[in-house]
């Protein structure tokens, strides 16, 4: 599922795709605001007989509350069905572990606690009431109290008899208009610190999410879109779907030259426009990579700019394209400050 090859020009990074699996954080919008064209961009997708989905590790809302989101957006179509959350991923891990109608602590806001419910178990907030299982999912609503609660109730080792401990995700950031905040990542290391074990995550980069994704649309030939190297695309590698890193969200040029195997990328685009757009083949010859018309060369331990190119995204792609196949990691090379330069959209 390489990113690069002498051989091989896709027409567009949605040609022969059945189906499409969006992020949402990051890639269709930013805090309450839809980022700049993407809902125009998806409403194409599914008007050119696409099916249309959303795969999203953000647990503090319903499936119906994300899907009327999205229609508030102008994706007018959208219903709860199309949507995948990670506390449905994590209802369904738990419930391979704990049977319904146990008491589980829940960490979270009602994006979790209706998944749980609706799964016939009983939710608490307490670890006084000797809960079978904590489940945590982000809220911007969780307090301290919250936390401990979820040490308490984990402080033992699960091989000493411990309760299982689910999470949602362990995104460390979430894309806010106003910048970057902590993510559910952050909350869940809390816990940890306090009680050294690790939880078991059921959303991305975990492949379940996926699968689920699949076979709810029934998809054949999906794509998937995300703005995450470390959940988005590795999750996405690791499920076996070809996949798209949009540069509207978290992860940058300098991170996309950084990335390793299991977190790249088939296509690279700066926002959604390019999925409609042919992709440009790469070209290699010996140490000096194209794409378009931006020219990089590896010389030693120099990464080098031969030619800038008319289109920025071009650079990022004959960079990354330069690095990734050179079978070497980012920090081998001396890389001009030009290559990861970012002039694209950022929340």
């Amino acid at each position: 599922m390489g990113l690069f090859s002498r051989h091989r020009q896709t027409p567009t990074p949605l040609d022969g795709v059945d189906t499409v699996l969006a992020d949402l954080d990051g890639v269709v919008y930013a805090g309450s605001g839809a980022l700049p064209h993407a809902v125009e961009s998806l409403t194409r997708v599914a008007a050119g007989g696409a099916r249309l989905g959303y795969i999203t590790n953000n647990a503090s809302r319903t499936d119906a509350h994300v899907a009327a989101h999205l229609r508030e957006l102008g994706l007018d179509r959208t219903t709860p069905e199309d949507v995948v959350t990670s506390p449905q991923a994590a209802v369904r891990l738990l419930r391979t572990q704990i049977p319904a109608p146990a008491m589980i602590l829940v960490v979270g806001g009602e994006g979790l606690v209706s998944e749980v419910e609706r799964a016939g178990y009983t939710v608490t907030r307490s670890a006084d009431d000797a809960p079978a299982a904590v489940l945590q999912g982000f809220s911007p609503d969780i307090a301290w109290t919250d936390l401990a609660e979820a040490a308490f109730a984990l402080k033992l080792p699960e091989d000493e008899g411990g309760i299982p401990w689910i999470a949602t995700n362990t995104d460390w950031t979430i894309p806010q208009a106003r910048g970057m905040a902590p993510g559910n990542g952050t909350l869940v290391s809390a816990v940890h610190t306090a009680v050294g074990r690790l939880a078991t995550v059921a959303g991305k980069p975990e492949p379940p999410i996926y699968h689920e994704a699949v076979a709810r649309f029934g998809a054949q030939h999906p794509l998937f879109i995300g703005d995450r190297l470390d959940t988005d695309i590795a999750g996405a590698h690791a499920a076996d779907i070809p996949s798209v890193l949009v540069l509207t969200g978290v992860d940058r040029p300098r991170h996309v030259l950084a990335a390793p195997a299991s977190s790249r990328p088939t296509f690279i685009v700066g926002d959604l426009r390019e999925l409609f757009e042919p992709y440009p083949a790469t070209q290699t010859d010996g140490g000096t990579t194209r794409v378009g018309d931006a020219i990089v060369r590896i010389d030693g331990a120099d990464l080098r700019l031969v030619a800038a190119g008319t289109r920025p995204i071009d650079l990022v792609r004959a960079a990354a394209a330069a690095v990734w196949n050179s079978g070497r990691a980012i920090f081998g090379f001396r890389v001009e400050e030009a290559l990861y330069a970012d002039p694209f959209f950022r929340p």
